[in-house]
């Protein structure tokens, strides 16, 4: 068995039970919400509580994981004796990643026998988590540090993010619409298909009239790109209803054998708003 650490920031939105479940360490952005600093929240009911607040006009405001956070995860697994393969949030979208060759650079001079990894996944919320999932099966299955590392770098070009929003002036706060394209789209029930670029960019790609027509868009892009059948993610933002008529269609439609669902987490779900899905997948490209 390898004897290497999969470690993660918050932006995977994993919670707690897939944290034990494929052993994968954590260190969490925080969140500003109702003027208490938070780290990110990873359990359903204090989601629940986050987009209740924001549905009722509260704004929380995100943080990425600083060095020092980095240094506090990673310090003792070294000191433990094992090898690190840290799987990062999209450095373009957070100064998360680029904190996190800070703090390996500088634990790399107390631990010189030891490997600390770093994979800018260019994902996002269960995208991130998807190629996470990924890697701890290689990792379990006896595959070395460097493999893993050179499969995710590979991989990771091929995890393709479709997302749909519920609320368009949540993305007009985040300066991704104007606020005269966040009425007449909000007038004519517009619903932007955003992807997630190779580079790891939030950009449009299409749109669609109405949820439900969004939805059928990215079921037909599941049918023609996926390449791994294995597994979908969809991550919500407390709209579980939606993602498991969802994934109802992507079993039925796709032949996946598992689509795993879970909360958009707060960090993330700030900018989006209530309402948001990310359905996320192996593809033949992004």
């Amino acid at each position: 068995m390898s004897t290497f650490q999969i470690i993660t920031d918050s932006c995977s939105d994993f919670n707690e039970q897939m944290y034990r479940e494929f052993n994968v360490g954590s260190a969490p952005l925080s969140v500003l919400y109702k003027g208490v600093l938070h780290e990110n929240f990873s359990d359903d009911a204090s989601l629940q509580d986050l987009y209740a607040g924001i549905r009722g006009g509260e704004m929380p405001t995100t943080s990425a994981v600083n060095p020092e956070g980095w240094t506090a995860l990673m310090k003792p697994i070294l000191a433990a004796g094992h090898d690190i393969l840290c799987i990062c949030f999209a450095s373009v979208l957070s100064a998360t990643c680029q904190n996190a060759l800070i703090a390996a650079d500088e634990l790399r001079e107390a631990f010189p026998d030891r490997k600390i990894n770093i994979v800018d996944s260019c994902c996002a919320t269960l995208g991130q988590g998807l190629l996470i999932m990924k890697a701890c099966a290689r990792r379990n299955a006896g595959e070395s540090l460097e493999a893993v590392t050179a499969w995710a770098e590979e991989a990771k070009s091929h995890v393709a993010h479709w997302i749909t929003v519920d609320n368009l002036f949540h993305l007009k706060r985040g300066g991704r619409l104007s606020a005269t394209t966040a009425i007449v789209g909000t007038m004519l029930n517009i619903k932007p298909l955003l992807v997630i670029t190779a580079e790891g960019k939030l950009i449009s790609h299409s749109k669609a009239r109405g949820r439900k027509a969004a939805l059928e868009a990215i079921v037909k892009q599941i049918e023609a790109h996926c390449i791994d059948k294995s597994l979908v993610t969809i991550a919500h933002a407390d709209c579980l209803a939606d993602a498991e008529a969802l994934a109802a269609t992507i079993r039925e439609r796709c032949g996946v054998q598992e689509v795993r669902i879970g909360y958009i987490g707060a960090v993330i779900g700030a900018h989006t708003g209530p309402g948001a899905m990310a359905i996320c997948f192996m593809a033949d490209q992004r």
